[in-house]
């Protein structure tokens, strides 16, 4: 038994498609295609090209994109003075401040600076209060990602046992929570879970986000599981040459892969979800701010 390889490639490109239609629709009715403003402070490579890529397929969606880029040195009140301007420009439908933030600016400030009905990372107080009580909102997108990822995979999630190692709130909780209304049944694991590889195994659906590179071996996961690989770690590989690095998950792929049901592949499975619920966060946002109604099933 092989895993089949969930392409979450495949499904952004679906997602963005859906969303660059959504979008068009809305022009029609706005005078305006929505648009995402991203806030990067610093240069974090890692983020530089994310940000780049959130630009470049938003366009491709046919939405406008801005991009506001400081330097790490820039003050955390002329942060929060950027977000406030967004937060005032009827033109902007979603803000999205791009994370980590340099040391000196505190993160949850920034986050709670932001305009819940603009929140398209769905990290306010406002937002993850909605969630918990199950009323609409933007949610969370990495999470997002997961939950309709392994629908994709495994159709119907009731009943099925949801273990998500890491208690975050960018991921770990929101996850728990989106697969909970669901109606899965979830555990969430953290540092202080005892015999976590024996929990693990109990698990229908594994979601790993605690970024240590394959820490989820291949014997903790039970034959036929689905595993959401959300961790993005860059590891030495020598074998490539000196210095050289390779991309790998929290999950022990080469190892999961012989016998899991389905399984996303790093980089290529829950990375391109997170934009593409991006976009149509960014949608539903302009849509709502405007009371527009949008396709059915969007």
């Amino acid at each position: 038994m092989s895993a089949e390889l969930i392409d979450g490639k495949a499904v952004a490109a679906e997602i963005d498609a859906r969303a660059a239609e959504a979008a068009a629709g809305l022009a029609k009715s706005l005078g305006r295609v929505p648009c995402l403003a991203v806030v990067l402070i610093g240069d974090d490579p890692a983020s530089d090209v994310y940000v780049r890529n959130k630009g470049l397929r938003t366009q491709a969606a046919g939405m406008r994109s801005i991009e506001i880029r400081k330097p790490a040195d820039t003050s955390e009140a002329d942060v929060l003075e950027i977000v406030a301007g967004l937060n005032a420009d009827d033109g902007v439908d979603g803000i999205l401040v791009q994370m980590p933030l340099p040391d000196h600016i505190d993160a949850n400030r920034v986050i709670g600076a932001i305009h819940p009905d603009k929140d398209v990372d769905g990290l306010t107080e406002a937002s993850a209060g909605r969630l918990v009580l199950g009323k609409p909102g933007l949610r969370p997108c990495t999470p997002s990602g997961c939950v309709l990822l392994a629908e994709r995979a495994m159709g119907d999630v009731s009943g099925k046992s949801v273990v998500v190692i890491g208690r975050s709130i960018l991921v770990g909780k929101p996850t728990a929570l989106l697969f909970l209304e669901k109606n899965a049944t979830v555990t969430i694991a953290h540092s202080r879970t005892k015999d976590l590889p024996a929990l693990v195994r109990t698990a229908d659906i594994v979601v790993p986000a605690v970024g240590r590179p394959e820490m989820v071996r291949g014997d903790w996961v039970k034959p036929g599981a689905c595993v959401l690989d959300v961790g993005i770690n860059r590891i030495p590989a020598p074998e490539r040459g000196e210095g050289k690095t390779r991309l790998v998950g929290d999950a022990a792929f080469d190892e999961i892969v012989k016998h899991a049901g389905w399984i996303t592949p790093v980089p290529g499975g829950i990375g391109p979800m997170t934009i593409a619920m991006l976009l149509r966060n960014t949608v539903i946002a302009a849509a709502l701010r405007h009371s527009v109604e949008l396709p059915d099933g969007f």
